[in-house]
């Protein structure tokens, strides 16, 4: 079995500094770039599900809705994760785009 309690704990860390930060800071890349996040990790979370499928997209939900998301893309991830390697690579992600929001 997988452990995904370091993807978890990464992607709450990075909700609760989204839930956490300003409005201006969200308007200025940090919504944006968390939507970007949930994106990709719920496009691999699709492709792992259903293989040869075109995954959908997730809707942008607004700025504040933003924390949730990644919540919400992460937690489908780490049910379908195959290998340890894939958790550090999603780690590794969330961790960068956390970077890059600035939060």
């Amino acid at each position: 079995m997988v452990d995904t309690t370091p993807l978890t704990r990464a992607v709450d860390h990075f909700a609760d500094r989204l839930r956490a930060a300003p409005q201006s800071r969200l308007q200025r890349g940090a919504a944006a770039e968390a939507l970007g996040l949930a994106r990709q990790l719920a496009r691999w979370a699709q492709e792992l599900e259903e293989p040869g499928v075109e995954p959908r997209e997730m809707p942008d939900a607004g700025m504040f809705a933003a924390a949730d998301q990644i919540t919400v893309a992460a937690h489908d991830l780490a049910v379908v994760i195959p290998a340890d390697a894939d958790v550090d690579e999603a780690v590794r992600l969330v961790e960068e785009a956390q970077k890059r929001a600035g939060v």
